[in-house]
């Protein structure tokens, strides 16, 4: 499998099943028929049933999911959708890995969704430094203190392994690493 265009198409993939749809058909649960969908995809990049599902399995992320002739992702939407995640509630600790800039912010104002529907966490540092290099070579990791954050009522959701998502958290509940 040809790295780069892996690349491109799970970025493809992501802004489909995520922002745009472009005439595919979601349903409520954010899911297309998986046949529509490589059509598109074939349009684009000439690639093969086979090709997206060992995007599917092989993301870092799991950011995807096939579900009989279906396919979906499972977080990042900045459409209406209800994935159906269950409430997580046994974490007590998670990262957000950001720019400098955004730390300032956010340790002031909290974590807000911004452009997405949810705030994305992670379960570890390594992780929230991997997802903050996406935006800068050097990121700073924030802490996310859940124990305390449930007391106020606040949910969080278990998207994968390696994703946690909330509707936002208050900078009180919230430090540097």
């Amino acid at each position: 499998m040809n790295p780069k265009l892996k690349v491109k198409v799970s970025k493809y993939m992501s802004y489909l099943l995520r922002h745009n749809p472009q005439n595919l058909k979601l349903d409520t649960q954010g899911f297309v028929d998986l046949n529509e969908f490589l059509l598109k995809l074939r349009e684009r990049y000439g690639i093969d049933k086979q090709f997206v599902e060992e995007i599917v399995a092989q993301g870092d992320r799991k950011r995807f999911e096939i579900v009989g002739n279906r396919i979906r992702a499972l977080y990042g939407h900045s459409i209406g959708v209800d994935v159906g995640l269950e409430e997580d509630r046994l974490v007590e600790v998670l990262y957000h890995g950001t720019t400098l800039e955004s730390a300032s912010n956010i340790l002031q104002d909290g974590l807000k969704p911004m452009k997405r529907r949810w705030v994305h966490l992670s379960p570890t540092k390594e992780m929230a430094i991997e997802v903050g290099r996406r935006r800068t070579s050097k990121p700073v990791v924030l802490v996310v203190d859940l124990k305390e954050a449930r007391k106020s009522g606040l949910k969080v959701f278990k998207a994968t392994e390696g994703v946690y998502v909330c509707h936002e958290v208050p900078p009180e509940f919230i430090k540097s690493c």
